[in-house]
C-alpha cells in the first residue's frame, strides 16, 4: 500500500482514469483498460510528485525543466519514455517498442524527439549495432564481408572489430532497413531523480509496482515531509561520483588505473558536508582499493589507501600489508597499538593472531596464552546421504525428536527475536533514517551511533524483558507485521511452532546478552550464530549447535559467537560430523 502523501492527486487511492484535457492523442481514445496499464506511468508521475514536494530547493534547471515539461507531454510520449527508462540501457529499436496502451512508437516518440530527450538517429558503434540486431540481421548487413556464416554472433564481433572502428546510424549500418533507433538522452538525470528518490542505485522504479502486488510489504514510517536522502545539491554530485568511482575499480587492470582511481577518491571531499552516510560510503570505496591493491600485490598502494580509510578492518589489513611487504618493525608497532585500543571483537581476535607471529619474527619472547573459554565439542558419525545434501540437514534430523525438537535455524532465530521484541525502535523516525516508502530498514543502521539515537526506544523494548511482557511483544508482532521488510526478521523461517518453543526455552537474560551484542555491532553480529537450535520444552532448557562436516572448519565471526556464549554461560557447543565410509577408511570410532 502507498502511503496517503502519494495518493494526494487522487485522493480515494485509484488509477487515474480518462485522458488529459490538453492531450493531443485524445481523439484516438486508448481503451478503457488502458489506465491500468498506465500503472507504470502513475507511479513515476508520483514519485516525480514527490521529489518536487522535498529537492524543489536543491533542484537546478535542468531537472525542473523536465518535471514542468514532461507534465505537458502527451500520454503516450510520457507512457514511452517511462517505459525506456524502466528498460536496460538507453539504445532502443522502434519495433521493439510494442505496447498497445502507447500505439505506435515514432507518434509517441516525437515530441521526446522534439524536446532533445531522444536522439531519433544516433550513431552507433559495432558493439552497438550488434547489441541491438539478430545475427540473421548481421549477416545481411555484412553480407560482403569475409565472414565466416557459422560462426557465432560474438565471432562476428571480434572478426569485424578492426576494420569497423566508425560510429555510423542504423540507415547507414543497414541502408534497407525501415527500423529506427532511438537513444534515451535524457538517461542522466533521470539517473539522478531515481538517486534522489530511492537514496541509492540499486532500488528502481519497479518497487511501486512490487509492492502495489504485494510482492513485498514495507513498514510504514510518518516521517516528515522534508525527510530526504540529500541535503544539498553537491550531496547527490558526491553520491554519483563516489559510484562512478566504485564501477571503474570493478574494471582497472594496472597500477596506472589504480592510481588516477585514488586520485579521483581523494579529490571527492566529503568531510566538510555534514553528511556521515557519504562519508562512510567514500570509506568503504577506499577499503576496496586497498583490497584490490592487496590482490594486485601492490603493497604501497594499499598501504597509502589504508592509512586514509576510516573503514572498519582498514587498521588490521593495514597489518598485513606492513608484514606481507616486509615492515615487520612498523607492522608490530601498529598491531600493539590496535591490541591496546580494538576498534572491535573482530580488530581483537585478528590482532591477537597476529602478534605471535610478529613477535617471533622480530626474535621477541613470545608467550602463549591459554584460552580461557574452551568450546565444548563433540562427534557424530552418520551414513553419507545417496543424494547432495547440506551437513546441517542431515545432523537436524538426527539429532530430532519428539521431546527434544530440533530446528536448523543459522542466523534467523536471534536476529528475528530481536527483530520482533525492537520493532519500534528500528522504525523509529528520526531524522537521517528514512527518506522514501520503500526502506527494508533505516539508512543509519551500520552507523556507529545507530543505538546511541534510539537509546530511549530500545531501553523500553529490552525492559520487556526484564518484566516478561516480550513473549507478548514478539507474538504480536509475528502477527500483525507478517511478511513486512526488515533487516532483522527472516519471515520464511519462522513458524508458530518455532518461536512458541523459543519463548518457552530461550531464557529472557540470554536473548538480553544476544540482543546486547547484536547492537554493539550489527555489521559483524548479524553473522555467524550456530546452526541448530535443540529445545527440551518439558524442562524449559535448550542448546546451540555448530555444525561442522568433513574438511569444515570454524568461521572467524562463527567463533566470537560461541566464546561469547561460553563466556556467559549458555549452553553451546560444536558438533563435527564424519560419514560412516570415511570414518570406517580411517579407523574411527562412532561417537553418541
Amino acid at each position: 500500500m502507498l502511503p496517503d502523501a502519494f495518493l494526494d492527486d487522487h485522493p480515494e487511492g485509484s488509477p487515474q482514469t480518462g485522458t488529459r484535457e490538453d492531450d493531443p492523442t485524445a481523439a484516438t481514445a486508448l481503451p478503457s483498460s488502458a489506465p491500468f496499464k498506465l500503472y507504470y506511468l502513475l507511479n513515476f508521475e508520483r514519485a516525480l510528485a514527490w521529489l518536487g514536494e522535498r529537492y524543489d530547493d536543491i533542484f537546478g534547471p535542468d531537472e525542473r525543466a523536465f518535471l514542468q515539461q514532461f507534465s505537458g507531454l502527451p500520454q503516450a510520449s510520457r507512457a514511452l519514455l517511462v517505459r525506456m527508462l524502466m528498460r536496460k540501457g538507453t539504445l532502443f529499436r522502434a519495433s521493439r517498442l510494442s505496447y498497445e496502451e502507447i500505439g505506435c512508437p515514432l507518434q509517441a516518440a516525437a515530441p521526446l524527439v522534439a524536446l532533445g530527450w531522444l536522439d531519433a538517429e544516433p550513431a552507433l558503434s559495432l558493439d552497438e549495432l550488434f547489441a541491438l540486431t539478430t545475427r540473421p540481421e548481421l549477416l545481411q548487413i555484412f553480407a560482403h564481408a569475409p565472414l565466416n556464416k557459422s560462426s557465432r554472433k560474438a565471432e562476428l564481433l571480434d572478426t569485424l572489430r578492426a576494420t569497423h572502428v566508425e560510429a555510423r546510424a542504423l540507415t547507414a549500418w543497414h541502408p534497407s532497413t525501415n527500423d529506427q533507433v532511438f537513444r534515451v538522452d535524457i538517461a542522466a538525470l533521470c539517473e539522478r531523480l531515481r538517486l534522489m528518490f530511492f537514496g541509492n542505485l540499486q532500488q528502481d522504479w519497479s518497487e511501486f509496482v512490487l509492492a502495489d502486488l504485494g510482492v513485498f510489504q514495507y513498514e510504514t514510517v510518518a516521517f516528515a515531509p522534508s525527510s530526504r536522502a540529500f541535503q544539498q545539491r553537491e550531496d547527490v554530485d558526491v553520491y554519483l561520483a563516489l559510484h562512478a568511482c566504485r564501477e571503474t575499480l570493478e574494471t582497472a587492470v594496472d597500477a596506472e588505473e589504480v592510481s588516477a582511481l585514488v586520485a579521483a577518491v581523494d579529490a571527492i571531499n566529503t568531510l566538510d558536508r555534514n553528511n556521515p552516510w557519504l562519508d562512510t560510503r567514500r570509506a568503504k570505496l577506499l577499503f576496496r582499493v586497498g583490497q584490490h591493491c592487496e590482490r594486485r600485490q601492490d603493497w604501497q598502494a594499499a598501504l597509502s589507501v589504508y592509512a586514509r580509510c576510516a573503514w572498519p578492518g582498514a587498521r588490521h589489513r593495514r597489518i598485513r600489508v606492513l608484514e606481507r611487504s616486509g615492515e615487520l618493525d612498523a607492522a608490530y608497532t601498529l598491531a600493539m597499538a590496535a591490541a591496546e585500543t580494538p576498534e572491535s571483537e573482530e580488530e581483537r581476535q585478528r590482532v591477537a593472531r597476529m602478534l605471535p607471529r610478529l613477535r617471533r619474527h622480530l626474535g621477541h619472547p613470545v608467550t602463549r596464552v591459554a584460552r580461557t573459554r574452551t568450546i565444548e565439542r563433540s562427534a557424530l558419525v552418520l551414513a553419507r546421504p545417496s543424494e547432495p545434501f547440506a551437513v546441517e540437514y542431515a545432523a537436524r534430523d538426527h539429532l530430532h525428536s519428539a521431546q527434544a525438537p530440533v530446528h536448523y535455524v543459522e542466523n534467523a532465530l536471534i536476529n528475528s527475536l530481536f527483530g520482533l521484541l525492537c520493532w519500534e525502535a528500528i522504525f523509529t523516525a528520526i531524522p537521517g533514517a528514512f527518506f522514501h516508502p520503500f526502506q527494508r530498514g533505516p539508512a543509519d543502521l551500520h552507523a556507529p551511533d545507530f543505538h546511541l539515537r534510539r537509546a530511549p526506544q530500545f531501553d523500553a523494548c529490552f525492559a520487556q524483558l526484564e518484566s516478561g511482557r516480550y513473549r507478548e511483544t514478539i507474538l504480536r508482532h509475528l502477527a500483525v507485521k507478517a511478511g513486512v521488510q526488515s533487516p532483522f526478521v527472516f519471515w520464511g523461517a519462522l513458524t508458530p511452532e518455532l518461536v512458541g518453543q523459543s519463548l518457552a526455552c530461550l531464557p529472557a537474560a540470554h536473548l538480553r546478552l544476544w540482543f546486547e551484542r547484536l547492537l554493539r555491532d550489527i555489521r559483524s553480529n548479524r553473522s555467524g550464530l550456530p546452526d541448530l537450535v535443540r529445545f527440551w520444552p518439558a524442562e524449559a532448557r535448550y542448546e546451540l549447535i555448530e555444525v561442522k562436516g568433513p574438511g569444515d572448519r570454524l568461521q572467524d565471526n562463527q567463533i566470537r559467537w560461541l566464546e561469547y556464549c561460553v563466556e556467559h554461560g549458555m549452553p553451546v557447543r560444536v558438533l563435527d560430523v564424519r560419514w560412516a565410509d570415511d570414518a570406517l577408511a580411517c579407523g574411527a570410532g562412532v561417537a553418541a
